[in-house]
């Protein structure tokens, strides 16, 4: 009798967390991000205004946010992006106020990114930063 009990007890927690566990597995990814239909419409909008040749933010550090190319060139002191790293890439870390608040992008009185073009750029980078 104890068998049969322990056995249906399995059986109704077998089907209560199967279709959790499968949920779960089944988790959707975010869509792909386009760079120029997406991602290029937020850096125009919030960035490139100082990121540009002659700017104060390229003055600063070389950074040039107007191209594809010029985003993976990064800095004088190193890449901004690192594709499949939102965590680690710099752009990132400063749009979203993850390093010294001095340096948190952009600057002065300037629109902050929403969350939804944060979340754009987390997962462009997440999805390899491509040149789409």
């Amino acid at each position: 009798m104890h068998t049969s009990i322990c056995r249906a007890t399995a059986l109704r927690l077998a089907a209560v967390a199967l279709p959790a566990i499968m949920a779960i597995g089944c988790a959707r990814e975010p869509p792909p991000i386009s760079f120029h239909s997406q991602v290029a419409p937020i850096l125009a909008k919030h960035c490139v205004s100082c990121h540009v040749e002659g700017k104060p933010g390229t003055v600063a550090s070389a950074l040039q946010l107007d191209s594809y190319a010029a985003v993976m060139k990064g800095t004088r002191f190193g890449p901004v992006v690192l594709p499949g790293d939102p965590l680690s890439s710099v752009m990132i870390m400063l749009v979203e106020g993850r390093a010294d608040p001095r340096i948190t992008m952009p600057h002065g009185g300037a629109d902050r990114l929403t969350a939804a073009e944060i979340q754009a750029l987390r997962d462009w980078v997440q999805q390899g930063a491509h040149d789409n």
